[in-house]
Parts: C-alpha cells; sequence; structure tokens
C-alpha cells in the first residue's frame, strides 16, 4: 500500500513524551522528510549565520524580544537597516521563521518544535500536533534513556519545558501546550508511542481527504 500525505506536519512536545520519535516514525510512514535540528542547519545556511549560533539560541527564550519589531523587520527582509541592527536571538528567529516557510513550500514534510506550527498558520495543508505526557512517564522514560535518577530526570523535563514554553509564548500569540493551539493533542502515557503514532496517522488522512 502506498501511504501519501499532502500536509505539512508540526510537532510540539513535552521533553520525554516522545515527540522527535514520532515525528520521525510518520515521516517514515508517508515517505517525507522530518525536520528536527536539521532546521537550524537550513536556516544556518540560507541565513549566513553560522549554525553554532542557532544552536546556542534553540528553543531559548529572550526577554528582551519586541514581538512588533521583529515582525515589522521580517516584512523588509535582512537587507534592512534594522535586521543589521538586530541582537542576534532576533536574527535567529527570523531565519528560523523564514527556513520554515521555505522547507514547507518544498512539499510534505514533519517539523518538530521550533514555532513551526505558528510559521505556518496561514497554510491550509499544515496539520499541527502536540504530543505530552503525565510527568511520571516520562520520569521513567528520560531517567531509562540517559541512565540517571528519577531526580535527575525530573530537573531535566522541568528544564527543557520551562524553556520551551516560554519561547513558544514570547515568540507566539498562542500558548504552549494549550489545546486551542492545535489541532490535535496526544497524550502517549495513555497511548504509548506506537499507539500515539497510529492515532496521529489516522487524524492526518482524514486531515487529507476533508481537504479533497
Amino acid at each position: 500500500m502506498n501511504n501519501s500525505t499532502s500536509s505539512i506536519i508540526t510537532i510540539g512536545r513535552q521533553y520525554g513524551s516522545g515527540g522527535r520519535q514520532i515525528g520521525q516514525e510518520i515521516a517514515q510512514h508517508f515517505g517525507i522528510k522530518c525536520y528536527d535540528k536539521e532546521l537550524l542547519e537550513h536556516a544556518a545556511n540560507d541565513s549566513g549565520i553560522c549554525k553554532e549560533l542557532f544552536e546556542n539560541h534553540d528553543e531559548k527564550p529572550t526577554n528582551s524580544f519586541l514581538y512588533s519589531l521583529v515582525m515589522d523587520t521580517y516584512s523588509f527582509g535582512y537587507s534592512s537597516a534594522g535586521f543589521s541592527d538586530m541582537p542576534m536571538n532576533h536574527k535567529v528567529f527570523l531565519a528560523q521563521f523564514d527556513a520554515i516557510k521555505k522547507l514547507a513550500s518544498e512539499g510534505p514534510c514533519v517539523m518538530v518544535g521550533r514555532c513551526a506550527d505558528y510559521a505556518l498558520a496561514d497554510n491550509k495543508d499544515c496539520f499541527s500536533i502536540f504530543v505530552h505526557a503525565n510527568l511520571d512517564w516520562r520520569i521513567s522514560r528520560i531517567s531509562g534513556r540517559h541512565h540517571n535518577s528519577a531526580k535527575e530526570a525530573k530537573d531535566m523535563i522541568v528544564k527543557a519545558d520551562k524553556s520551551r514554553a516560554s519561547y513558544y509564548n514570547y515568540y507566539t500569540n498562542k500558548k504552549w501546550g494549550s489545546a486551542t493551539s492545535y489541532n490535535l493533542c496526544v497524550d502517549t502515557s495513555k497511548f504509548g508511542i506506537d499507539g500515539a503514532i497510529k492515532t496521529i496517522i489516522d487524524a492526518i488522512e482524514t486531515f487529507d481527504n476533508c481537504k479533497k
């Protein structure tokens, strides 16, 4: 059977919920590309900003961000004086925003994190997903993968979730993890990874059929 989709799938995820693995397996199912850290490389190549700077600012919030300033500068492009004078974290966000739009224009794919759902809010083919799970389930999963204690795993989860939430809430007009911000929310502690993948694939196929 030939599995195909006409959709661009974006995945927001709590740390330890399995969102990245789910994104990779969904992309494999449909025979499309999955962009996670690869988004940073594309943004770096297109903007001329070195990749290390993207990694340093990856999904990390900034308290000095001015939404209107960034969006005004985005509308003028990189050549504007405003962009040249911007702090690096603003430039990184805009370059990533551009890279997401460019990759989406090339066809169906899966994008993990980095406000991709917001960048593609006006794209009729975008289907946004948020993957979450209860804390104990995530602690068990992370401690098993990293061979650390439950306390260390919990600290990693709390820190990563706080950073992702701050980044998303700062750069978008939506709330990270809120059901109203996404087309579908899936709890992997209830479904399991395999069950979540099946649920999401079914939802994407329904979405594709509704577009026809």
